[in-house]
């Protein structure tokens, strides 16, 4: 069983940073989106300061966040990559697998992915995912590169939002039509 440790806690930082996002979508009347927490069961604490330092997974988590955007549902998974390549086995076959169901009921799948060396957040549409992945499954690159995702979905810096992945929502919403 996969256990947690302080390694864990390298996305946090994005992590706050779509929290807060949410929150201000939610203020906004925008969209309502929450963080579904991992179940994990402690192993060993820290009693001086009651902190977790060893737990291990209940089960496997499908994605980060879940909710609702003017009424379309709406799951996502955040993801930091500090190259110009991310590797796919930072995505796991069962949120594939549950991002794929979602769609199939009339949701919106999507990566939210953080090049944090370039300072830029990508909107990665499932449909654009599965691209990727079908090519890893047929034997080819288990990676892909940023010069291999359309310019379109590069999440603008605007004032207002930190994270404004709803631009993102946008441009999917378009290309679907």
């Amino acid at each position: 069983m996969a256990t947690w440790n302080s390694r864990g806690l390298r996305g946090s930082t994005l992590e706050d940073l779509v929290n807060r996002t949410n929150e201000q979508y939610a203020e906004k009347k925008l969209a309502l989106l929450q963080k579904i927490p991992t179940p994990i069961t402690p192993v060993r604490m820290d009693k001086e300061n009651r902190h977790i330092t060893l737990a291990y997974f209940e089960q496997r988590s499908t994605v980060d966040y879940i909710g609702a955007v003017q009424g379309i549902p709406v799951c996502f998974d955040a993801k930091e990559c500090c190259v110009d390549t991310f590797p796919l086995s930072n995505i796991h076959s069962h949120q594939v697998s549950f991002m794929e169901a979602f769609e199939q009921q009339g949701g919106i799948a999507f990566f939210l992915i953080f090049f944090s060396h370039a300072d830029r957040f990508y909107y990665l549409p499932f449909r654009d995912l599965m691209v990727f992945w079908k090519r890893m499954e047929d034997g080819g690159r288990k990676s892909f590169r940023r010069e291999e995702l359309k310019e379109e979905f590069y999440l603008p810096k605007q004032s207002g939002f930190l994270v404004p992945y709803l631009e993102g929502i946008q441009q999917d919403l378009k290309m679907r039509d």
